[in-house]
């Protein structure tokens, strides 16, 4: 790759786009490529997606004028040639980073970021509703929402689409159709269909019906055209591809090579004028222009900081809990085979190729359909087999009635086993995992456990595997763990115990999952200046370990609670309730964890230390608590 940037530098909006001639395009496109690769090799990001879409984001902006227009990014993580090409070329050095620009498109960052998105399958909806709201204001701009071919896998897209071609309003869904996800590779037929499609006659003929009926009144106009439209099928249902959203009421253009500026430039100028529902079918490939992205899609799919030579990411450290849930699940399966694995289009970033490689025939992979995964798993678990669905735990938001109505309310024996928990880093607000414990503490038998290191998970998963009187959710964080060594064999632990890691007298911290060691660390720090001080890993967080508690409670004059979860209804929510209820005269308690905000993006030490849970801050507000008191 070289380090040319002489179109790039020059482009400071999207007007300035439309002034370049296609050969200048085509230049800028290699030049946005170099300077994607080079930024995300240092700063980590989504690498395959935003290259894979370079071309097609430079026709958009040429055609349609998105400072008027809108544009909607389904799941976002391929918006980086979008930031620079809409006046963020400057602070692309900063992406993800603290302070910096967002890895996905953010309403706050920029006017032409129309609506934030970091999870699949909300586009279609978002544009539906922006087109809506345009006809009932009485203007006349476009709306178009691009949609990736894994992204469509979420029932949330159908249910747009359906609403939308009913709606019979002006908008473009861009499928962009990478085939990597449930979209087969289009051949030379589809090739030949896509030349038919487009011939002049052909869509003067349509045009021309169009227009006559839309002169009828609205009624008799959706009724006209649904004759037409069921005559034309007769005839062409051999001859044109997209017959699927043809008939959910959509015009369908494609395929379109999503590579070639100069035929994706016609595509979107034919397409404005429409004034109906179109979806326009792109085929990309993902990580174009760079070749190990080209090569390996899902290893270069999202990255840390890496060496753009060898396209090796940094794994140098420890262990990561997502390998170690990957690789014991394996080792569990192979004792236990009524155990199936299931993911919704996450098998690497949830450890499960291990699993998949080793027992294919048990490995389900159901695309991005979270609601669909649990209830499949409720199905297996109520038939008798041991369901292990792995989910982030900013994804299972979106399955939480599955979870409450198709597996706690039934009490079957499914494992959740949810990776991504608390500050995840420099994905952001739409991928921190904030919220699971104020979400899934109050719902009836299930056990909900949060270990905080490596052996810890271990023993979690040997619990929740032998585990068959009802639901269990484990939740674990992204990245390595403090580094504990792993157990051989692995032995589970008891149901609501907790473990009690450090005596102490008067004061006491009282933690789950990985901050537990940062409260370790205070009370080393704090031992050295004379302050002795219990912690407490409790483990469950439902159950509790009552009996642990109660007795640290009645010893104690001050607890302090730790959590990487919000505070609202998470676990130091948990103990206060505990001791409210049990302890005639509760000791003096204070909660660290999330706020009552969205976290930004950033590196997870940085974070975890501006929410006063690293082991300085947590030794600082101990102290200060007791100053409070008079005691330091």
């Amino acid at each position: 790759m070289s380090n040319r940037s002489e179109l790039l530098n020059r482009i400071n909006s999207p007007a300035d786009v439309k002034e370049l001639t296609i050969p200048q395009l085509l230049q800028l496109a290699q030049e946005i490529r170099e300077l994607v690769v080079k930024t995300v090799s240092k700063t980590g990001g989504h690498l395959g997606p935003s290259l894979g879409v370079v071309e097609l984001t430079l026709a958009l902006h040429y055609v349609y004028d998105f400072a008027v227009d809108r544009l909607v990014w389904d799941v976002g993580h391929q918006c980086y040639p979008h930031k620079l090409l809409t006046g963020r070329r400057e602070q692309f050095a900063t992406l993800r980073q603290l302070g910096g620009i967002s890895g996905f498109p953010k309403r706050s960052e920029s006017l032409y970021d129309h609506f934030g998105t970091g999870h699949a399958g909300t586009a279609v909806s978002a544009v539906l509703g922006m087109a809506l709201a345009r006809d009932a204001l009485g203007k006349d701009h476009s709306v178009v929402a691009v949609v990736g071919d894994g992204a469509a896998t979420e029932g949330m897209v159908f249910e747009g689409l359906n609403h939308a071609g009913d709606s019979a309003t002006d908008i473009t869904v861009v499928l962009n159709d990478n085939a990597w996800s449930i979209s087969p590779s289009v051949g030379g037929l589809n090739e030949y269909l896509n030349r038919l499609i487009t011939m002049p006659a052909y869509q003067k003929l349509r045009d021309e019906m169009w227009r006559f009926t839309g002169v009828l009144p609205t009624e008799s106009k959706r009724k006209v055209r649904k004759a037409v439209h069921r005559f034309q099928e007769s005839v062409k249902n051999l001859l044109v591809p997209g017959t699927l959203f043809e008939e959910l009421g959509f015009r369908y253009i494609g395929p379109v090579d999503g590579h070639n500026c100069s035929a994706l430039i016609r595509t979107f100028k034919y397409v404005k004028n429409l004034k109906c529902p179109v979806l326009v079918h792109v085929m990309t490939q993902k990580g174009r222009g760079y070749a190990p992205a080209e090569s390996d899609g899902q290893r270069l799919h999202g990255v840390g900081p890496f060496d753009v030579s060898k396209a090796k990411p940094d794994i140098s450290g420890g262990i990561t809990f997502t390998r170690v849930f990957g690789t014991t699940l394996v080792d569990f399966a192979k004792e236990r085979s009524n155990v199936f694995a299931i993911t919704a289009a996450m098998p690497v970033g949830t450890g499960l190729q291990f699993f998949a490689d080793a027992y294919p025939d048990r490995f389900i992979d159901v695309g991005i359909a979270e609601q669909h995964a649990v209830t499949l798993a409720a199905g297996m678990a109520a038939e008798g087999l041991k369901p292990v669905v792995a989910i982030y735990s900013s994804f299972l938001q979106r399955a939480y009635d599955q979870v409450i109505h198709d597996v706690c309310l039934q009490k079957l024996p499914v494992a959740l086993f949810l990776d991504r928990a608390g500050l995840v880093g420099e994905d952001g607000p739409t991928h921190h995992g904030a919220y699971d414990l104020s979400y899934l503490r109050p719902i009836p038998d299930l056990v909900l456990i949060s270990p905080a290191d490596e052996a810890e998970l271990q023993r979690a998963m040997a619990f929740a595997l032998n585990f068959d009187s009802g639901p269990v959710a484990v939740r674990f964080p992204r990245g390595k763990g403090p580094g504990i060594a792993l157990e051989e064999p692995i032995s589970a632990f008891p149901l609501g115990k907790g473990r009690l890691l450090r005596q102490g007298h008067g004061v006491a911290i009282i933690g789950v999952g990985p901050v537990v060691y940062e409260g370790l660390k205070a009370a080393e720090l704090l031992v050295e200046a004379g302050i002795d001080i219990a912690v407490v890993d409790a483990r469950f967080v439902k159950p509790l370990d009552e009996e642990l508690l109660l007795d640290i409670g009645k010893r104690s004059r001050l607890i302090l609670t730790i959590e990487d979860n919000v505070l609202a209804g998470g676990f130091g929510s948990a103990i206060r309730e505990l001791y409210g209820e049990k302890l005639p005269l509760p000791p003096r308690m204070v909660s660290i964890g999330l706020p009552d905000r969205f976290v930004q993006h950033g590196d997870v030490t940085i974070l975890r230390d501006m929410m006063g849970l690293s082991a300085e801050k947590i030794t600082e507000r101990v102290r200060e608590e007791l100053a409070a008191d008079g005691e330091e």
